[in-house]
């Protein structure tokens, strides 16, 4: 057994500009210029990206579906039949969800 194996557990690996760089300690770590741009962000953060999908996640499944329960009667006050608005009512909740998780996987590629 090598002993690059055995201290597999204490490196790190840092992303570069022109690719990736094996990293032991933190005096080795690349600075200023040289390190990455999105170094000084929270690795587990979810980002700006992220909680607008999980605030539209909630609106989805929460606050939608809460306002068919409390008021049942709100889409017939606006004209709608009961089956058109049982399939519509459910319909924008999902094409917002479906369209933020779009931009919230291209802007997280960024």
């Amino acid at each position: 057994m090598s002993s690059e194996g055995s201290n597999a557990g204490d490196r790190r690996v840092v992303t570069t500009g022109d690719g990736y760089e094996r990293v032991d300690d933190e005096s080795d770590a690349p600075t200023g210029a040289d390190a990455p741009a999105d170094a000084d962000t929270d690795a587990d953060g979810l980002g700006r990206a992220g909680w607008v999908l999980v605030a539209v996640v909630v609106i989805a499944f929460l606050v939608v579906p809460g306002i068919i329960y409390l008021r049942p009667t709100a889409p017939g006050e606006l004209g709608f039949r009961f089956l058109a608005a049982m399939l519509v009512l459910p319909f924008f909740p999902a094409v917002l969800l479906g369209v933020t998780a779009v931009w919230s996987l291209a802007a997280g590629g960024e």
